[in-house]
């Protein structure tokens, strides 16, 4: 090919196109202001010039001069990126400029523990239990005085995608203990353990990316992407939000009061009688295992000693996190891990369906096997 030969453009799938009719409908929906930028967005634009300098470029919904894409076109504007709107209005995606790097920045306010508790976390970086996210830079606010801007890795949900293989699930479980018991031998409670809250990094997952906010979608969000397993690839958890976290003395009672968390089902939460904070964390967290894996997924029974002795109804009962750890790594080292490739179906599958991706999962797992001797 020449060097003054076009290159042709390829033409995108026929959904992302829309009939003349709905051109018409669409430009005047937009030209009404129906994707226009939420109220929670417009904090993000005011600050887009500000982060520019910083070293970190928004998505262009969010330049001061954004024009929607898809005017005086024949585009689909659910198929154009920039139509997408923020989910969470503390957190906002971005690109560190100097290397494309994804990132997620967060807005809090000063007076809070949060950042004290994050920067202490961070400065642990180097000990392979620190599952706490990792914090990048923190930024002063450019107009509230009292805001600051946290930036961290982008990160995705930990059960988005769903667990796929019995060992997925042993190194969830590995990895939250390991964090868990990190932060507790810091003298820190956690105080907020949910599934919304446990992050993970899942870059080996999605080697070419995904859409930050419509996660099943490639970046350009026009085309679904399917996920490689986690199993064989390197996916670290992270605990994050540390808005309700504690920090005690050491040697100082862990006792608190408030009726605080995700977690509604912590029998002793109450805003008069003191608790234990760090028995908190473990009712939450095996709260989090029966209902992300035990109760969701078949050949998981293995995990319900740890669930049950985590979530005694007695705080007093309840292990410490370094005792749930050493009862988990019993009950790891204890796997046949010939089975850890097993694939989890969902205990809401039908039973057909069962023996169907069954059978595929088998037959891809017996290519793998057999590609390890034709190499």
């Amino acid at each position: 090919m020449s060097a003054s030969t076009p290159v042709k453009k390829k033409r995108l799938p026929n959904y992302v196109y829309l009939s003349d009719e709905s051109v018409e409908h669409y430009t005047r929906s937009t030209l009404k202001g129906n994707y226009g930028l939420l109220p929670i967005e417009i904090f993000w634009r005011d600050r887009q010039q500000f982060l520019h300098e910083a070293g970190y470029v928004l998505r262009p919904r969010y330049w001061p001069d954004w024009r929607p894409s898809w005017l005086h076109t024949n585009l689909r504007p659910t198929f154009c990126e920039d139509s997408i709107v923020l989910i969470d209005h503390q957190v906002i995606d971005a690109r560190q400029s100097d290397n494309n790097a994804l990132v997620a920045i967060k807005k809090f306010r000063k007076e809070t523990q949060e950042l004290h508790i994050a920067e202490y976390l961070n400065s642990l970086r180097h000990d392979p239990q620190n599952h706490s996210v990792p914090v990048l830079r923190i930024l002063n606010d450019p107009f509230d005085p009292h805001l600051s801007l946290m930036v961290m890795p982008y990160l995705r949900p930990c059960n988005d995608p769903d667990f796929g293989m019995l060992g997925e699930a042993v190194d969830f479980v590995t990895q939250t203990l390991e964090g868990l018991a990190f932060m507790h031998r810091h003298n820190i409670a956690h105080r907020d353990i949910a599934v919304e809250n446990i992050m993970m990094d899942a870059k080996a997952m999605y080697p070419e990316g995904h859409h930050p906010v419509r996660l099943d979608y490639t970046p350009d969000a026009i085309y679904e992407v399917t996920p490689l397993p986690r199993l064989g690839r390197k996916i670290p958890y992270y605990y994050i939000d540390f808005g309700l976290a504690r920090q005690f003395p050491q040697g100082a009672s862990h006792m608190v009061v408030g009726d605080v968390g995700r977690d509604t089902e912590v029998p002793e939460l109450s805003s008069t009688v003191p608790y234990d904070a760090f028995k908190v964390d473990i009712f939450a967290l095996g709260n989090l295992y029966a209902k992300e894996l035990e109760e969701k997924y078949y050949h998981t029974h293995f995990l319900i000693p740890l669930i049950e002795r985590m979530k005694q109804q007695q705080p007093s009962s309840r292990p410490t996190a370094e005792e749930a750890l050493a009862q988990w790594v019993d009950i790891r080292d204890s796997l046949d891990q010939s089975t850890f490739r097993w694939r989890l179906p969902p205990k809401i599958e039908a039973g057909i369906g069962r023996v169907i991706n069954g059978t595929v999962a088998a037959a891809w797992e017996g290519i793998n096997n057999l590609k390890k001797y034709v190499r």
